[in-house]
């Protein structure tokens, strides 16, 4: 169980990062989703004991990240979303050192290595260097780590960023296999409601919603999105598109008017707090 409590982040430039996050999260895959600058990278240094809050508390199976960081890291994984792989090691040099660092014994180290990137479907590439791989395996070689680690709490930061649509599912199949709890932040929906057990949406530092993906979205029911780049009856405009949602059997009136007609997703409810309403 990881509880934040009122935490806060200012940086030295005054910019405030977090306004005051509370939560509790407790699911086994929890996904942390909200646009660029939000503050879900900066949450997800606090939770993993990288970045020290300007006030508040993070309790991670009652241990304080400040007061017992070192306790706390032995129970926790964290990938940082700049991670990349140094090109001349090989997946099996790179999991089985980090496991060494984790203060694994050498035997165990190899073992959990092995074990991990076999359930992976990387051990053909276990002993190939890293720069010969394709971007979605050289994912996976960090969610090698996190599997092998054993830790009770992983933390995934954009795991999937800047990769293809067969790459992000490789990566997604193998988050599924990971037995930690496991909390990921994404900009991509689709991949939070692929996910999740549950989600925070976060905007402008500050938890906005949260709730199982299928709760979030019961607002929605029976209704989809039409988009138009002309004005529609109570629309929300978007720069140049205007959203309106609408029930499903109006669809084929919609697009008779040139709309486009979308599934209602996660982005939506992001989309409802726009402030610029067409009448």
């Amino acid at each position: 169980m990881i509880q934040i409590n009122d935490v806060r982040k200012k940086y030295s430039d005054g910019t405030e990062a977090l306004k005051g996050i509370n939560a509790e999260i407790g699911k086994r895959i929890t996904s942390v989703i909200g646009r660029n600058g939000a503050g879900k990278t900066t949450l997800m240094r606090i939770l993993s004991t990288q970045l020290e809050p300007s006030s508040g508390q993070v309790l991670i199976d009652g241990l304080d990240v400040i007061r017992d960081t070192l306790e706390v890291r032995k129970k926790i994984c964290s990938i940082p979303q700049e991670a990349t792989p140094i090109g001349i090691l090989t997946p099996m040099e790179h999991v089985t050192l980090y496991l060494l660092a984790r203060k694994f014994q050498y035997r165990d180290a190899r073992k959990e290595a092995l074990n991990a990137l076999d359930s992976l479907g990387l051990f053909e590439y276990k002993d190939k260097p890293s720069d010969t791989l394709s971007g979605g395996t050289k994912r996976k070689i960090f969610v090698a780590m996190a599997i092998a680690s054993n830790a009770d709490s992983v933390f995934l930061d954009e795991p999937t960023t800047g990769l293809d649509p067969v790459s992000r599912m490789e990566v997604w199949s193998s988050i599924r296999k990971l037995e930690s709890n496991l909390i990921v932040t994404t900009h991509y929906m689709e991949e939070a409601e692929e996910l999740s057990q549950e989600v925070f949406m976060v905007e402008g530092g500050l938890v906005i919603e949260r709730g199982e993906v299928k709760e979030l979205l019961s607002r929605f029911r029976g209704k989809i999105r039409a988009e138009s780049h002309n004005p529609l009856d109570g629309s929300i405009r978007i720069s140049n598109t205007y959203v309106k949602y609408i029930d499903e059997k109006e669809a084929p009136d919609y697009l008779r008017l040139g709309c486009t007609v979308k599934k209602v997703t996660l982005d939506d409810i992001f989309i409802l707090r726009g402030v610029s309403i067409e009448s």
